[in-house]
């Protein structure tokens, strides 16, 4: 099967100019970056795939088998950069696709000019005895996946406001509604666990390629102190915060999250 077509691969912008490219999270698909691909194609070039699942994606290469975890996610990643063979890609990861992108440098350094890792969680699940505050309880993500597993419609117009967070422009929590109910219910079962489930905490020192760490001032889902968290295990990483509320800045603060991922390319020529 051909990698491009299994995960709709498309590249635009610059040629010969660095490389980013765009990796979507969980109940979205290459979509949720339009809104910062045509400014990133001025200087550029831009490279946006579905994952396995998502999207536009050949879903007859889905099995639970592979994607149970997300080792079929980050050998998916690495296939794409090896069949495009464009050099070295500065990877910017949002939400579950961050810590795609962490496990994926850790292992081909050589892939990779860089990482931006977009409202990053590497564990969801509060661990008190370690003093870490993922944002949620155990027993909150039980509940979580137990909600989905009944009524996956019905969770996501629940939930999918709260993860866009903004309220006050509804149609943003809309549009992720939308993207969520065209998700597979059967894939995004399997995919809600691979993402509320992980623990890549122990990942992070393993990255060696120079690493933006790009959180919202405030995230339902993936709280501040997260973000510091993942700075602070990446040895020579840097942190910013973004003006942009909820866990999509790409869709409520396209110009910011735009204005970050070039200012960090720009630092790796």
């Amino acid at each position: 099967m051909s990698v491009r077509n299994r995960n709709r691969v498309k590249i635009s912008g610059r040629s010969g100019g660095p490389v980013v490219m765009l990796a979507h999270g969980f109940g979205c698909d290459q979509n949720m970056w339009r809104l910062v691909v045509p400014a990133l194609e001025r200087a550029f070039t831009v490279v946006v795939f579905d994952h396995v699942g998502a999207g536009r994606s050949d879903r007859s290469a889905w099995s639970k088998e592979r994607y149970s975890s997300l080792e079929g996610y980050v050998e998916d990643v690495l296939e794409i950069c090896r069949e495009l063979d464009l050099g070295p890609v500065t990877f910017v990861g949002h939400s579950v696709s961050a810590m795609m992108g962490v496990l994926a440098a850790s292992r081909h350094p050589e892939y990779f000019a860089g990482l931006v890792l977009l409202a990053p969680s590497p564990c969801f699940i509060d661990d008190p005895a370690a003093g870490y505050r993922g944002g949620f309880s155990a027993e909150d993500i039980e509940e979580l996946l137990e909600s989905l597993d009944a009524n996956y419609l019905g969770w996501s117009g629940a939930m999918a406001p709260v993860i866009m967070g903004n309220p006050d422009r509804p149609e943003l929590g809309e549009e992720l509604t939308t993207s969520f109910c065209a998700t597979d219910p059967e894939i995004a079962r399997v995919f809600a666990r691979v993402t509320f489930l992980s623990d890549n905490r122990d990942d992070l020192p393993r990255v060696t390629v120079p690493t933006l760490v790009a959180q919202c001032s405030s995230d339902a889902i993936a709280p501040p102190g997260v973000g510091a968290f993942v700075q602070g295990r990446i040895a020579g990483s840097r942190l910013v915060t973004l003006n942009a509320t909820g866990h999509c800045p790409q869709l409520s603060a396209p110009e910011e999250t735009t204005a970050a991922i070039t200012a960090f390319v720009e630092t790796l020529r």
